[in-house]
C-alpha cells in the first residue's frame, strides 16, 4: 500500500522551497527517489537538499562520479547517486548502496536502474514537464513506501 500527493513547480523558487522542506524532514536510513526525464529538476531538488543539510550551495552533479558524499550539518552521511550510466546489475554492487540505505541519507536519481533492488521504505518523487521555455511546468508526484506513507504530511 501506498500514498501519493501532487504538487506543481512553477519555477526555480517553487522547487527549491519543496526541497527546503523536505530537507528539514529527513533523516538516516531515509532514501528518496527522484524520477523524471533529463532536464525535469531531479538534481536541482537533489542540489537544495544538500545545500540545506550540508552546507553545500553548488554540489557537482555525480553524472560521471555515480556518487557524491556528503556529511550533514547533524553528522548523517547523505549519498547523492546517479545511476542513468549504470548498465548491468552487477555495477550496482560496487557502488555498495546497501551501506547508504543502513545509515544515510540517499537521494537516487535514475533509481529505475536498480531493478529488483528497492528498498521496502522510500520516498518516490516524480517529476513531469508540461510546456516549453519560460512556460515549462514541473507536476511532481510524491509516493510514500512503506514508513514513507505516514510521513508525507511531514512536508
Amino acid at each position: 500500500m501506498t500514498q501519493s500527493r501532487s504538487l506543481s513547480l512553477t519555477g526555480l523558487a517553487d522547487t527549491a522551497a519543496f526541497g527546503h522542506s523536505l530537507a528539514m524532514v529527513l533523516k538516516a536510513r531515509d532514501v528518496v527517489f527522484l524520477v523524471g526525464d533529463l532536464g525535469a529538476g531531479k538534481t536541482t531538488l537533489a542540489r537544495q537538499i544538500i545545500a540545506d543539510l550540508c552546507g553545500i550551495d553548488d554540489a557537482p552533479s555525480p553524472t560521471y562520479t555515480l556518487v557524491q558524499l556528503y556529511e550533514t550539518n547533524a553528522g548523517v552521511p547523505l549519498w547523492h547517486v546517479d545511476l542513468y550510466r549504470i548498465e548491468a546489475a552487477d555495477e550496482l554492487e560496487e557502488l555498495g548502496l546497501d551501506d547508504a540505505f543502513d545509515e544515510a541519507i540517499t537521494l537516487i536519481e535514475w533509481p529505475e536502474r536498480l531493478g529488483a533492488a528497492l528498498p521496502a521504505d522510500r520516498l518516490e518523487i516524480s517529476i513531469a514537464m508540461s510546456g516549453a521555455g519560460v512556460d515549462t511546468v514541473r507536476k511532481a508526484r510524491v509516493t510514500g513506501f512503506g514508513n514513507w506513507k505516514d510521513r508525507l504530511d511531514e512536508f
